[in-house]
């Protein structure tokens, strides 16, 4: 094409009529939506009673008052007016305001002077006489922003994370010695614990949606997240090997990806963790922490399986390390301090996302490794041995 045919085209890309041609369209669109709002369509959408969604975000306990973060998802605007604890009235103050705008936040504050250890029942009534339950099974003051419970959910995020994933790289020497049929067990098995990984992600992004008010579409969060990272990772993948690197670049770059993936989902176990200790359950967080610590051994195998023919740097494998563990940490401090349903399903919809497109990228190592002898009953024996061995980690946890 000439440089006038391009220059033409350029032009006319942006014309005037071509701009034209695509908000026609819209205003026409906006036509019609003032008809229909103002006509009703012949029919009568008003409610005899009003809509009311409101959502408990996060329950705030402190010595003498209890705290409780509301979001309104509703179609309007929604007033809290009367607060009740254990069946009796209580007054209650609220910032900014008790009347929360649509998508808007208040923390409605409910002066009680609570007992350690005990249960409590709050139930909040909007000027609709709409009531919001909240549950508290376990009254303990709410982890606040201190150095103690900073380096308390730096170290829990250490011994999830980055600990157990930098001893699973030290695997790394006696894999080294295995045959080439070992090796594409391997990478099978990383294939399968990360498959495992993606689908327990997804599990717990659709549990947690069923928190998250429904004006932000819960699934449709996990679906941004798990398909933007995927594309995204694989426009990166692309990318580097437009480049034309080396086999041992590309399978390095393969394994940091496994790290990121892997990283991901470890973000999200910190939040469980943090969220636990946040909601008094101390026990269930111990318990969460100490089968974390078996199951994420697993994940520095995952990390290493592409690079084992290869010699990484040092510096490489601690790198690879800190990424798969290190975002258990910044979990442990977002769940222990501010937990936050919707920013949780986010965070796991990309957790999945990014742990299945190593997945798509791993198989396409054990393609290319197969090629010229087929191993399909290793590769099912890795894929499906992956599987079993986080499902049978997993025992220690769930």
């Amino acid at each position: 094409m000439s440089e006038q045919a391009v220059a033409t085209a350029k032009k006319s890309t942006f014309s005037p009529g071509t701009i034209l041609l695509l908000v026609a369209p819209l205003i026409a669109l906006a036509g019609v939506i003032f008809v229909f709002l103002q006509t009703g369509g012949g029919l009568d959408f008003r409610s005899p009673v009003p809509v009311e969604a409101v959502t408990v975000e996060r329950t705030i306990l402190t010595p003498g008052q209890i705290q409780v973060v509301l979001r309104n998802g509703s179609p309007q605007e929604v007033i809290v007016a009367q607060a009740s604890v254990n069946a009796a009235i209580w007054p209650l103050t609220a910032s900014p305001s008790p009347t929360i705008p649509r998508l808007g936040t208040a923390t409605v504050t409910v002066p009680y002077e609570w007992v350690e250890g005990e249960a409590y029942a709050v139930t909040l009534f909007t000027t609709n006489s709409v009531p919001i339950n909240i549950e508290i099974p376990v009254a303990v003051t709410t982890a606040q922003p201190t150095a103690r419970t900073f380096l308390g959910f730096t170290l829990i995020g250490l011994y999830v994370g980055v600990i157990p994933v930098i001893l699973g790289l030290f695997w790394y020497p006696a894999l080294r010695r295995m045959g080439k049929r070992a090796m594409i067990f391997l990478l099978a098995l990383t294939v399968g614990i990360l498959i495992f990984l993606g689908l327990d992600a997804l599990n717990e992004g659709f549990d947690a949606a069923a928190s998250v008010p429904g004006s932000f579409q819960g699934v449709g969060l996990i679906g941004i997240g798990a398909v933007g990272t995927f594309l995204l990772l694989d426009a990166i993948g692309r990318r580097q090997a437009a480049i034309g690197r080396s086999d041992a670049d590309r399978r390095l770059a393969v394994a940091m990806m496994i790290a990121v993936g892997i990283g991901l989902h470890n973000l999200g176990e910190g939040l469980a963790i943090g969220a636990a200790y946040n909601l008094g359950e101390v026990a269930l967080g111990t318990f969460l922490v100490v089968g974390f610590i078996i199951q994420n051994i697993t994940e520095g195998l995952g990390i290493i399986a592409p690079v084992v023919r290869d010699r990484p740097a040092v510096r490489s494998l601690a790198l690879m390390g800190l990424i798969g563990g290190g975002p258990a940490i910044l979990g442990a401090w977002i769940g222990g301090y501010a937990p936050n349903a919707t920013l949780a399903v986010l965070f796991l919809g990309i957790g999945a996302g990014a742990v299945f497109e190593v997945v798509y990228e791993i198989s396409k190592l054990i393609k290319k490794d197969t090629d010229q002898q087929p191993m399909p009953v290793t590769v099912f024996a890795g894929v499906i041995g992956g599987m079993i061995l986080l499902w049978g980690t997993g025992l220690l946890i769930k």
